[in-house]
């Protein structure tokens, strides 16, 4: 994978913390599924002295399930708010069943996935938060015949507590795009391993 990354404290590797660059590196590491085209993209630059960000879409049989974003923020002094020097900030979004959108527990499900995610990958965290929307939209006149969609938003932030070791965080997020999206897990034994490009994986 590659990751984009963007400071205020000059640029290049010479202006980075030996920290941050290694937490980077760990996250390009991440091994993703064959599903999941990850590239970089601008991270944001005001609210983190360095930042890096990625981006990913889920594709079953050409068409799109998931997308969403992994933002990692860095700040050496600390940030009262994170309770630590890193902060991951992730987003997911996917299409759901439309009749799904009326579910009284869908966003509670939504949460578990990604809670669940990180436990699986032995992601270590804490100050978990979020917020998760399911959004319903209909269709009227003309465009009655489309039928209805509806789509399920995941938006959470947490403190990795084994920074720079972050590979386990981007495979978790990775996860719950995938889970949302509606693909089963991969069978116990089945391997995923990182393409030539370090963007695709193949399963073996």
């Amino acid at each position: 994978m590659v990751a984009r990354q963007e400071t205020h404290q000059g640029s290049g590797a010479a202006g980075e913390p030996p920290e941050f660059a290694a937490a980077v590196a760990a996250m390009r590491a991440a091994v993703l599924r064959p599903e999941i085209f990850c590239e970089e993209m601008p991270a944001p630059q005001r609210i983190a002295p360095f930042a890096t960000a990625m981006s990913a879409d889920v594709t079953v049989d050409g068409e799109e399930v998931a997308t969403g974003r992994i933002v990692l923020l860095h700040d050496p002094a600390g940030n009262e708010a994170w309770n630590g020097t890193f902060r991951c900030v992730a987003y997911c979004r996917a299409e759901i069943d439309h009749a799904l959108a009326t579910d009284p527990m869908l966003t509670d499900v939504g949460w578990t996935w990604l809670a669940e995610a990180l436990a699986a990958h032995e992601a270590a965290h804490t100050a978990l938060s979020g917020t998760v929307t399911r959004v319903a939209t209909e269709s009227y006149g003309t465009m009655a015949g489309d039928g209805g969609s509806a789509q399920l938003e995941v938006r959470a932030s947490w403190t990795p507590t084994d920074a720079p070791a972050l590979a386990a965080h981007v495979e978790a997020w990775a996860e719950l795009l995938c889970t949302a999206g509606g693909l089963e897990p991969v069978p116990d034994g089945v391997a995923v391993m990182p393409s030539r490009r370090g963007q695709r994986g193949a399963t073996l």
